[in-house]
């Protein structure tokens, strides 16, 4: 029978596995029981990590602007498999990808008038959008594009 308390705690909001797991030792379970708790969780699919991969991936983008790199990062974190962790990447809609980082570049761009210097210029645009999670060779690129 799963506990009413973690129960309430999955259906709130999607979480993943370490995350039930480290609820349940909260509430004081066993490890024996934890894991049996987790084990009726999944199978009543109210634990799900593709679900919670899909959704921690898509609220991050929109919400924070978080880039890929980021985000990948946070789901090795919180121990999500890799085939789950590609999955949920792969929802993440390719233009609205490269909408935020222009939208992002332009930001720092604004941000950053009256800073004379080019190099210090791209340096701080590159650390900030790399900081945010996006690729490397994308920012590169960005940068090329937006400053002379």
């Amino acid at each position: 029978m799963i506990d009413k308390a973690i129960l309430h705690y999955c259906k709130y909001q999607e979480r993943c596995h370490s995350e039930a797991r480290n609820k349940l030792y909260e509430l004081g379970f066993t490890s024996g029981e934890v894991e049996r708790q987790i084990a009726e969780l999944i199978e009543a699919n109210v634990l799900n990590e593709e679900r919670f991969a899909i959704a921690f991936a898509g609220g991050k983008f929109r919400m924070k602007q978080w880039g890929r790199e980021k985000i990948r990062q946070e789901l090795k974190i919180r121990k999500i498999s890799d085939y789950c962790i590609k999955k949920a990447l792969k929802e993440i809609n390719g233009d609205e990808y490269d909408k935020t980082s222009n939208k992002l570049i332009y930001k720092k761009l604004t941000e950053l008038k009256s800073e004379k210097n080019h190099f210090i210029k791209k340096a701080k645009i590159y650390r900030y959008l790399v900081q945010k999670g996006y690729e490397k060779d994308i920012v590169l690129n960005l940068i090329k594009e937006h400053i002379n």
